[in-house]
């Protein structure tokens, strides 16, 4: 049982030693002469102009938030599907539950206007 541990760790500990030594490598290797060119931001070959704080819509916001909801949605519902043979009824209906609340959610985003752009 320990030597599971031990290769768990060892893999650990190689992991870090890779990551520490490619920032190592990057660091000794990467040219030390800069420029105000070098140090300016480069948005896709635009010229960049004005401040870097720009409002935008908060639907952006509530899409994402959605997103996730329905997102954390599929994460337990297909391993649900995967055993629902071995679990029985009570799963079944605890599962119906659970997408009854987040239809309810997805009901009172649509009715406030969250899903729409104008």
């Amino acid at each position: 049982m320990l030597s599971d541990y031990i290769v768990i760790i060892f893999f650990i500990l190689l992991g870090i030693a890779f990551i520490s030594a490619a920032f190592t490598v990057s660091w000794l290797l990467r040219p030390r002469v800069p420029s105000k060119a070098k140090n300016a931001p480069y948005e896709c070959g635009e010229i960049v102009s004005g401040t870097s704080r720009v409002q935008f819509n908060i639907r952006f916001y509530l899409v994402a938030l959605i997103f996730v909801i329905f997102d954390v949605e599929i994460l337990f519902t297909v391993p649900w599907a995967v055993v629902f043979r071995e679990i029985g009824m009570t799963a079944y209906w605890e599962m119906l539950l659970f997408i009854a609340v987040l239809g309810v959610g997805l009901g009172y985003a649509w009715k406030k206007g969250a899903l729409e752009w104008r």
